[in-house]
Order: structure tokens, then sequence, then C-alpha cells
């Protein structure tokens, strides 16, 4: 479930992304803010993705507890029953042979089931980590890209922004210097 509402906002981004507005050859976000709204989302979804990993680790050790409480219930049910059918006879030593058998059986099912459910929890484990993490590093390279993106958009911003005052530097310049140069040049037109 964290993971599509990761993968959401990451898609909102993008889409922000998408819907720029154009002035010519240069590209303006209408709206920062909602880009750095959605990553703080993000930021604040990843630790759910931890908390899923825990959560798969106490199931990991609520299976192997309950797996070695049922190994030692059959284990004493067994001996329970062997105990109560054990005799000096031919009959009962066969009985106690079937018994040891069955128990050693047992023990062996049970800790086949122990290792299977550990390894079980230890492969949900690790594979809830590995996918937290590679969403965390998704995320942090997003938001770098994004951020790396801004800056160059900032940067193009303040370049147009000081060619615009040096060019109203120069027209303000042209302007004082218009009325000097037409007095000159009607000077000359009266002297020919």
């Amino acid at each position: 479930m964290t993971e599509l509402r990761v993968s959401h906002l990451i898609d909102e981004a993008d889409e922000m992304l998408d819907n720029k507005f154009h002035v010519g050859s240069y590209c303006f976000f209408m709206n920062i803010d909602d880009v750095q709204d959605i990553l703080s989302k993000i930021r604040a979804i990843l630790p759910e993705e931890i908390k899923t990993a825990e959560m798969i680790l106490k199931r990991r050790d609520d299976i192997y507890m309950e797996a070695q409480s049922r190994a030692d219930r059959i284990i004493s049910e067994a001996q329970n029953t062997a105990s109560n059918i054990l005799s000096e006879s031919e009959l009962i030593r066969a009985v106690r042979e079937k018994a040891t058998k069955i128990q050693e059986q047992v023990k062996e099912s049970c800790e086949e089931m122990k290792n299977k459910a550990a390894q079980e929890a230890e492969d949900m484990r690790r594979a809830a980590l590995k996918e937290a993490i590679e969403t965390k590093e998704g995320a942090q390279a997003y938001a770098q890209q994004v951020l790396d993106n801004l800056d160059r958009n900032i940067a193009e911003i303040h370049r147009i922004v000081k060619n615009g005052r040096e060019y109203l530097s120069n027209q303000k310049d042209r302007r004082r210097e218009m009325p000097v140069r037409e007095t000159q040049n009607e000077k000359a037109y009266t002297e020919q």
C-alpha cells in the first residue's frame, strides 16, 4: 500500500514537471511549493516502509515460536503416550522403538518446519528491506534530479533578469544621449 502511495506521489510530481510554463525557449514552473509538498510527503511515507519490515520480522519470530511450541507439544504428547504404554514385554519394547522413531520423525518434521518458516521470514524481511532501500534511494535520486532542474532554471531566470537590466540600462543611456545628438545635428544643419 505504501509503495502505491509513494509511486502515486512521484507520478504527481512528474505530472507537475510536465505542466510547466514556456516563454520562448525558456521554461518556468508554475508552483514550486506543490513539488516541495509532494517531496515532503514522500519523505514522510518512507518510515512506514521500515515499519513494514519490522512487522515482517516480528511475524517471522511469531512463526518460529509457534513452530517451536508445536514441536514441544507434539514431543510431550508423544512422550506421554509412550510413558502410558510402556511395559516390560516384547510388545511394549516394540512400541517403545516405534514411539522413538515417531518422536524422531516428529522432531525432524518440526525442525524442517521451523527452518522453513525461519527461512521464509528471513527472505520476506530481506525483500522488504531491499524494497524500502530501493524506494528511499529512488525518492532521493528523484528529489536530487528535481532540485538540479530547479537550480538550472533559477540560474537561467537570473541570467534573463541580468540581461533585461542591462538592456534597460542601455536604453536609458541612449535616451540621455539623443537630445545631445539632436542639438548637434540641428547646429550642423543650420550652419550649412
